[in-house]
């Protein structure tokens, strides 16, 4: 994490542009604390914030986040949904880049300068940076798998829409000092599944389910709302597997496997289109968040 901060920090100073690809479905849990900071060095780098995996994201959900992450009043920041997959978006990145460094074209232009403009893309494990540098490059470059920790160095590469990309390495953040957050990015897949409780991550996914999304955990797994309400991460989780025939000998839950299928659903989209960060828009004022044990924890968006 460290080296690939440098090297962040390194290469930002010879681009023109920053695209920071985050997972559409924890717009904030997703975000490098690390990178604003960067950004806002030597007078402040222009930055688009793409929203990945807007697929199997709420669409409401994902039209507050942009609205809210445009206004950035410390940098000049634009914001679009895409998906990587599908290419949904794509159309709209390059217009967007063009607009953040529209400055910057005109005094080339005004000297009669024509050059490839440079932007790097960055963002945390998994959330799609390879996948996107090939679809913009519009054929395979980097090396693409549906796990983090890929991508180990960078790799320049070059596009036929007058950019040339730099790729780099997903990274997080030393100090994750929000335990909802870090919970959040091992649900999405952010964390590989063999360094965190999977266990704890899928009860902190059922109580946000139960409460966000009632239909979709009672559509899956048959839990009502009223069977859902009171009860902790453990007990919900527990109840979802029930539900589901998840049993072991003694009639007890096999809790891993609801785990592992909780996550998976979700994960796969079977669960519907779910975002997992609220938008603080002014419209929530919900100041305490129940946690994956059953206890009250404040929060702050």
């Amino acid at each position: 994490m460290a080296r690939t901060r440098r090297l962040l920090g390194e290469s930002i100073a010879v681009v023109d542009v920053v695209i920071e690809l985050r997972d559409a479905r924890i717009p904030m849990s997703s975000e490098n604390p690390e990178l604003r900071k960067l950004t806002l060095k030597g007078g402040g780098k222009p930055v688009l914030v793409l929203l990945n995996k807007a697929s199997l994201a709420d669409a409401d959900e994902t039209a507050k986040w942009i609205r809210y992450i445009e206004k950035d009043d410390g940098r000049k920041v634009g914001c679009l949904a895409c998906d990587c997959i599908t290419g949904e978006g794509f159309g709209r990145i390059v217009p967007m880049i063009r607009s953040l460094i529209g400055e910057k074209i005109s005094r080339d232009d005004d000297k009669g300068m024509k050059r490839t403009y440079r932007a790097m893309a960055v963002g945390i494990p998994n959330v799609g940076k390879s996948s996107f540098s090939n679809r913009l490059a519009g054929k395979k470059i980097t090396k693409v798998e549906n796990r983090p920790g890929v991508t180990m160095k960078r790799q320049w590469v070059t596009t036929k829409l007058g950019l040339d990309l730099l790729d780099t390495p997903g990274v997080l953040w030393p100090n994750i000092e929000d335990p909802s957050a870090g919970l959040k990015l091992a649900v999405t897949g952010a964390v590989k599944d063999d360094v965190f409780d999977y266990i704890l991550a899928a009860r902190e996914l059922a109580l946000i389910l139960a409460r966000d999304y009632p239909a979709r955990l009672e559509d899956r797994f048959k839990v009502s709302p009223n069977e859902a309400d009171g009860l902790n991460g453990e007990k919900l989780l527990l109840l979802c597997g029930r539900k589901r025939g998840m049993l072991i000998l003694g009639g007890e839950v096999d809790e891993e496997r609801a785990a592992k299928t909780l996550l998976t659903e979700f994960r796969t989209g079977k669960l519907g289109r779910i975002t997992l960060d609220r938008c603080p828009d002014g419209k929530n004022d919900e100041n305490q968040e129940t946690s994956a044990d059953g206890e009250e924890n404040e929060t702050a968006d």
